[in-house]
């Protein structure tokens, strides 16, 4: 990244944060990016904000649905309005993933639940177009670049594994998927050799076997004007790769050229444990080449030398399991097969310990002990998850010391920072988990469980710009200072750079003196992100007048 071009990122991001301080993100040293340490945003593209109504309704998907089971209007465009507004940067986000925004079926299936489209993106129809509802190509190049300037990467939601379901609109995919057997889970041929439910195809990902381009999509290309140039395209990535036209392949291709082409910086893999382990090894090799690509043709817009990232969903992995995965029949290590991080389902459950400490040293030690070098994406609730910890949002405060602070990456699902809603009367299955972001309650400062909704996002907000600026939160070494009150330290060293903090939860209000021994020498100028306060470290001790129970600790500047 050339000079002048770095000081103008910065100035934007500066800009960007509407107010709000990015402490020491700017200071004598330079923050690096660390997935490690990434604070990523997940939201489902139809539920966030809708910044584009003329797309509402496309497609002909006008059927009436069952309760929170259509298309609500959230698109790409939103999501821009939401960086521009500075939104994510007050939060300390710096990464966003967002649900599938390929083209879905047209059609709508009853799925026990009442009749239902793919709002939520996972219904693929066409791997080269974004749908409509959600927005254009020229939106989503908008959104990465918008985002890349104030320092936020962007994760594209892939699936592998399936089409969208078969409807009178939507046919089979031909020899490129089977319709049954349905998995049954008891071994690793059950989990991945078969469909998920019943009328979700799922992709022979295993075959090597050429396979034809299904007609309906072939007719679909020539009638939008495309099909000589998409088949121009094929021809080249497999004369260049010498892959055989198998199924895999054709969605490796087409899953890479949005990287090649938008400087997408990394993949959420959906379904990873369903998809045989090699497939993702395959695909990390070609997303790699294609970001490099990128990088190249664009040298100007690139934020720094971290590789592509994969972060994968192997439902049910939890971090005590260390590196694999185990299907009762075998074993397999993911994180050897092209990913970086992998999705950890084990914080819900271990977020119920009163003990911060009991969670804090549990990851750092698997994080810095059997899973070094990788890392886990830790969350609470999420999209498809029924039992979420604090699903009737009692603890919002609570929840995000055990997500912010925890070792590892940190996933925000949206509206875990406003309380929204996860029990929605008149829903069935996951759609209760998938409302509309609850803006008003923002606006109305609504109260909820004793708490004001923009009190709780004050908490959220604080707490992941300090992550944001402090790699060593969920990178470094995790060390007890002490116990009542509790304090605890995290260091991170590496590449050039080195970081230490200082937190302190449940401590009283008012003046408080916090010993630093052996942390921060004297002299040092100390700042608590938590209520902004400067402090000296004097005889081995900060003091801190504050309101408030929590206190982030940080260098002010950095040597």
């Amino acid at each position: 990244m050339n000079h002048f071009y770095h000081i103008l990122l910065l100035l934007l991001v500066c800009f960007g944060c509407s107010g709000t301080r990015r402490s020491t993100q700017n200071s004598t040293s330079e923050v690096p990016f660390l997935w490690e340490n990434a604070n990523i945003y997940f939201l489902l593209t139809d539920r966030f904000a809708n910044g584009d109504p003329t797309n509402d309704i496309v497609a002909g998907r006008t059927a009436q649905t069952a309760k929170l089971r259509g298309f609500m209007g959230g698109d790409i465009r939103g999501i821009i309005q939401k960086v521009e507004e500075g939104y994510f940067d007050r939060l300390g986000v710096s990464a966003i993933w967002f649900t599938p925004v390929l083209e879905q079926v047209h059609g709508f299936v009853d799925e026990g639940g009442g009749v239902t489209y793919g709002f939520h993106g996972y219904w693929t129809k066409d791997w080269t177009r974004l749908d409509p509802n959600f927005g254009t190509e020229r939106d989503l190049a908008e959104l990465v670049d918008k985002a890349h300037r104030r320092g936020i990467r962007i994760l594209l939601d892939v699936v592998i594994n399936h089409t969208g379901p078969v409807t009178p609109q939507d046919p089979l995919w031909n020899d490129w998927a089977r319709t049954n057997p349905q998995c049954s889970y008891r071994d690793y041929p059950s989990t991945i050799s078969c469909t998920l439910v019943k009328n979700l195809p799922d992709i022979k990902t295993e075959s090597n076997e050429p396979v034809e381009l299904p007609p309906f999509l072939t007719e679909k290309w020539k009638n939008e004007g495309r099909l000589d140039h998409e088949l121009a395209e094929l021809d080249a990535f497999f004369e260049r790769t010498g892959y055989p036209r198998a199924p895999r392949f054709y969605l490796i291709k087409w899953l890479t050229d949005w990287v090649r082409r938008l400087g997408i910086d990394g993949y959420r893999c959906d379904t990873v444990k369903h998809v045989e382990e090699n497939v993702w090894a395959e695909l990390q090799q070609e997303a790699a080449r294609a970001f490099a690509d990128w990088k190249k043709a664009n040298p100007a817009k690139v934020l720094d030398n971290n590789d592509f990232y994969m972060v994968g969903e192997v439902y049910g992995y939890n971090i005590a399991g260390g590196r694999d995965y185990d299907f009762g029949d075998r074993k397999v290590d993911y994180f050897a097969n092209g990913f970086h991080s992998v999705i950890n389902f084990g914080l819900k459950y271990d977020a119920k310990n009163p003990s911060y400490e009991a969670l804090f040293s549990k990851y750092a030690a698997q994080l810095h002990g059997p899973l070094r070098g990788k890392s886990v994406l830790n969350y609470l609730s999420s999209h498809d998850d029924g039992d979420p910890y604090d699903k009737q949002r009692r603890k919002p405060f609570e929840a995000a010391n055990k997500l912010l602070l925890c070792p590892g990456a940190a996933q925000i699902y949206y509206g875990d920072e406003t309380s929204r809603p996860l029990e929605i009367p008149g829903t069935t299955g996951d759609a209760t988990l998938r409302s509309f972001m609850n803006w008003d309650d923002l606006t109305a400062n609504t109260i909820r469980s004793g708490r004001s909704t923009q009190d709780v996002l004050a908490h959220w907000q604080k707490l992941g710009r300090f992550r944001r600026a402090h790699p060593a939160v969920g990178a470094g070494t995790h060390t007890m200072l002490s116990e009542k009150p509790y304090l605890f330290r995290r260091t991170y060293a590496g590449a050039g750079f080195s970081d230490t903090v200082v937190v302190g939860l449940d401590l009283p209000k008012g003046e408080k003196t916090i010993s630093v021994t052996g942390v921060f020498p004297d002299g040092t100028v100390l700042l608590d992100h938590y209520s902004g306060t400067k402090t000296n470290v004097k005889n081995g001790q900060i003091t801190i007048n504050s309101e408030f129970g929590t206190v982030l600790l940080g260098n002010e500047k950095r040597n």
